[in-house]
């Protein structure tokens, strides 16, 4: 559906040249919601606005389609661009219409005739849920309201492809999982192909087959979300996924844990997939001579299947400990021992 090959985006400045996209690659398959995770000046933004012709690569070549974005001008720039929409962290709305004639604009200018631009309209409004705000200015709006207007905009004229920049950034947590939900919905109803880009590991966690982790305008670290969560190679990748899976808190309590808990040991168990549906602990108790307290711990759900983490005080004979710690890695699950010394 998506083929990015060898493209490099490089603007002049009074500096000299910058590069904000070096040496990318990427074939995102028909139906994915894949993601792009970076810090601010990564260059994700310019990378996805490569995908609608917005910037022009200054070498390598974007298909999207059937169609290379990156080589086409005017009206069949504007002809791909039917087949590929965008959604904004600022909804980009027009405030003098009402949220019906938002959705209609895009069929409007496309020549829908005004019978079939009435039923699609409705048709959308049911599907993002706004029933009873058709006639409501973007105004008299919530953020996720808003946003949902935008998307029923951006699927209008049934495109393949919907690009998502940031679209989640200025809403809070509670509507974010509801707009992300909406998106799952429309890609499995719809077999619509997402490229979402973000700096939240959440928003990747929550919907995403597959990502990419961009730093210093290059790709560092690509796969499968729940392998990139399993096991990160970069640094930056260990830095999103801590996000998710370790609190802010957690360091801070470690280190309360490991005072309170001067003998044994204090474990952290990493889970994913199926081993985070299996009775570990009670196969601990069992089967081993050692006392289990389950001290803090946190699952989170994934496209692909579950990943979490799990702080235990494990107490007992040395060697019974030892044991038990074995008998956890043959598990599949990772163990990190945080002792006093």
């Amino acid at each position: 559906m998506i083929s990015i090959k060898d493209v490099k985006k490089i603007y002049p400045s009074k500096k000299g040249k910058v590069t904000a996209v070096d040496e990318v690659n990427l074939e995102i398959t028909e139906g994915e919601i894949f993601g792009v995770i970076g810090y601010s000046g990564a260059g994700k933004s310019t990378l996805i606005r490569m995908l609608n012709g917005l910037e022009i690569p200054t070498e390598g070549s974007v298909t999207v389609a059937n169609r290379m974005v990156s080589k086409i001008r005017g009206s069949e720039l504007r002809k791909a661009r039917q087949e590929i929409s965008m959604i904004f962290q600022h909804f980009n709305l027009l405030w003098s219409r009402t949220v019906r004639e938002n959705i209609a604009f895009p069929l409007e200018i496309a020549g829908v005739n005004k019978t079939q631009r009435l039923k699609r309209v409705d048709e959308l409004i049911k599907l993002v849920g706004l029933e009873g705000r058709e006639d409501a200015y973007p105004s008299q709006l919530s953020g996720g309201q808003k946003q949902r207007v935008g998307i029923a905009r951006a699927i209008a004229n049934n495109p393949k492809v919907l690009l998502c920049d940031e679209a989640t950034s200025a809403l809070d947590p509670q509507t974010t999982d509801s707009i992300l939900e909406l998106l799952v919905d429309i890609n499995k109803q719809l077999g619509l192909t997402i490229v979402l880009i973000t700096h939240e590991m959440h928003v990747i966690r929550k919907i995403c087959h597959r990502v990419a982790v961009m730093e210093n305008a290059r790709i560092v670290e690509l796969g499968p979300v729940l392998e990139v969560f399993k096991n990160p190679q970069q640094e930056i990748t260990k830095r999103f996924v801590q996000q998710v899976t370790e609190p802010e808190e957690t360091k801070e309590t470690v280190g309360h844990l490991l005072e309170q808990y001067p003998h044994g040991k204090v474990v952290q168990l990493g889970f994913v997939g199926e081993a985070a549906e299996q009775p570990l602990i009670t196969n601990l108790i069992r089967h081993y001579d050692v006392t289990v307290n389950i001290l803090q711990g946190k699952i989170s759900q994934t496209q692909d299947g579950s990943y979490g983490t799990l702080f235990i005080h494990l107490d007992g004979e040395e060697s019974e400990v030892s044991k038990a710690i074995d008998f956890i890695h043959s598990q599949q699950v990772g163990v990190e021992v945080m002792t006093n010394g």
